[in-house]
């Protein structure tokens, strides 16, 4: 991974000046990804808040090629774009070595964007997917999606004397994303920058497709103070709610198993939409989610255990 001293002599891709929300994860995250390329970079950025805070007409933020999409369809006006990149540079017309990477939240991946990507995945086309997860579809009034955790209060999952809030697990899009046999797939956090640039850097050299969920911290959906979404970003890490891997080549492998998690609440706690939650009728809540994350690392840590011995035996 290139140095700190690299990194700083790289040129800033994300301009500052956009409308982005103070403290954004999805500000944090692109920031980071993009300069974790070392090659010249096609965006592309499904609707959602990224894409609209920072290309407020006539303004961008981006320094680099950069195409906006519509909210379904991210992975596939990128995969064109790779396509024709290809034939170009086949017939001498481009010499660059360029890479692309397509920018989406939860709501562009997991939910509207998802047939889009999963196209493109089976494709094989050369492009970084990077998905920011901030829970739900935050540019539009905070509707609950498919990525929302259970329990969150959202304006289409409302707590109150009827609810305790979102009723669903999140989806796991990793694990839809691994059962395309791409070649690298990842889960990353800003909290944890040297190994969220490690994997940009680690997927943009794939000959193929490569994807990495990153958590991005919402103050306004999730309810704390901008200048805590670091520390947000750090606590789902260290509760165990948000794991840091990698699957190359089939292959899993924990980034970070903290020597002891902490407790699922100390996260929750800290967040407005799960304040409900610490109520005596929700407290069975809790300790469902605690089961949750519980069950979830296990099947993960076996996954990692099998994967390698497997890969041993090859």
């Amino acid at each position: 991974m290139a140095s700190l001293k690299e990194l700083s002599a790289r040129e800033e891709i994300v301009a500052p000046g956009h409308r982005l929300c103070p403290g954004c994860g999805a500000a944090i995250v692109s920031r980071m990804v993009t300069k974790a390329a070392k090659n010249p970079l096609v965006v592309a950025c499904a609707t959602g808040c990224l894409e609209v805070s920072t290309t407020i007409y006539p303004y961008t933020s981006w320094k680099s090629s950069f195409l906006h999409v519509a909210f379904e369809n991210s992975a596939a006006s990128l995969s064109g774009t790779e396509a024709a990149y290809r034939a170009l540079k086949k017939k001498g017309k481009i010499k660059e070595d360029i890479r692309f990477i397509s920018f989406g939240g939860d709501g562009g991946t997991y939910d509207i964007g998802f047939q889009s990507l999963s196209g493109a995945l089976e494709r094989g086309h050369r492009m970084l997917v990077i998905c920011y997860d901030n829970g739900a579809y935050m540019n539009t009034g905070i509707q609950r999606s498919s990525a929302t955790p259970r329990g969150a209060d959202t304006t289409t999952s409302p707590a109150g004397k009827e609810a305790y809030g979102k009723k669903e697990y999140p989806k796991d899009l990793t694990a839809c994303v691994v059962a395309h046999d791409i070649p690298y797939a990842a889960q990353a956090s800003p909290s944890h920058w040297n190994d969220l640039m490690k994997k940009v850097e680690k997927a943009l050299e794939v000959d193929g497709p490569s994807f990495i969920n990153v958590l991005s911290p919402c103050p306004l959906g999730w309810r704390y103070p901008g200048e805590e979404s670091i520390e947000l970003a750090r606590l789902a890490v260290e509760t165990g709610f948000w794991q840091l891997y990698e699957v190359e080549n089939g292959v899993y492998k924990m980034n970070y198993n903290p020597k002891e998690r902490k407790p699922i609440r100390e996260w929750l706690e800290k967040q407005g939409r799960f304040r409900h939650l610490f109520t005596p009728a929700n407290e069975h809540i809790l300790q469902e989610l605690q089961e949750y994350v519980d069950k979830k690392w296990d099947r993960l840590l076996k996954l990692c255990s099998i994967t390698e011995e497997a890969n041993k035996t090859k």
